[in-house]
């Protein structure tokens, strides 16, 4: 388990390979933010952003996405993983924002969690980039990471992964961290090929340490 020191130098290291590390998703207000987080579960920001313009477009608010007609709503996400169940729910949250929040969404995060299809990774994505408040939301990017640099344990819930990054990092650097650790596991640290022997962590990452030797192992002997 990497201490919180190691852990910060890490954190250091990727934000100087992704000084510019951001939210990708594309939005112009916290309503729009929150239905394209909604839109965003199991499913790629890329396929969110293709589909969200003509969305916003068209019900670019709480409660003209409430009063749309379903079926053109799925019409405007059915490329979007899930499109049938996420536009039951983006209805249905807009409706309660409108009605009960007119139309503002809420900066509370038992109030955001209560929502139609926003958890508890939703809300902090919501709080951090719209309204500013330290959260981390642990995706499968910041969760992969987080266990293969041995961050947390590898049995690790979603939720204890939350609370070690929380205990590891300061409080006032969760947001710009967060966003690290996601463009790392996006570009770099990926699911399948992650880019372990050009990567300036491996002096410190016990699964790229083992990753490494394996791919030495299978390498073909010259002769």
């Amino acid at each position: 388990m990497l201490n919180t020191e190691k852990t910060r130098y890490a954190l250091n290291i990727m934000g100087e390979m992704f000084p510019n590390a951001h939210g990708e998703l594309v939005y112009g207000t916290p309503f729009q933010l929150l239905i394209a987080v909604i839109l965003s579960a199991q499913a790629t920001d890329v396929s969110v952003n293709k589909a969200t313009p003509a969305l916003f477009a068209e019900f670019p608010t709480a409660d003209k996405l409430a009063a749309a007609p379903l079926d053109e709503i799925m019409a405007k996400i059915k490329t979007i993983g899930l499109y049938r169940t996420k536009a039951k729910n983006i209805k249905n949250c807009a409706a309660i924002i409108a009605k009960e929040y007119d139309g503002k969404v809420p900066n509370s995060r038992t109030i955001l969690e209560s929502l139609p299809g926003v958890g508890r990774k939703t809300a902090n994505v919501v709080l951090a980039e719209a309204y500013g408040v330290p959260a981390i939301a642990v995706d499968t990017h910041v969760e992969r990471v987080s266990k293969r640099l041995r961050i947390c344990k590898l049995d690790a819930t979603v939720g204890e992964v939350e609370k070690t990054l929380m205990r590891k990092l300061p409080k006032e650097e969760w947001i710009k961290d967060h966003h690290r650790m996601i463009f790392f596991g996006r570009y770099h640290c990926l699911a399948r090929n992650p880019k372990c022997e050009i990567c300036p962590l491996l002096d410190i990452c016990q699964e790229g340490k083992e990753r490494m030797k394996i791919g030495k192992k299978n390498q073909p002997v010259s002769h």
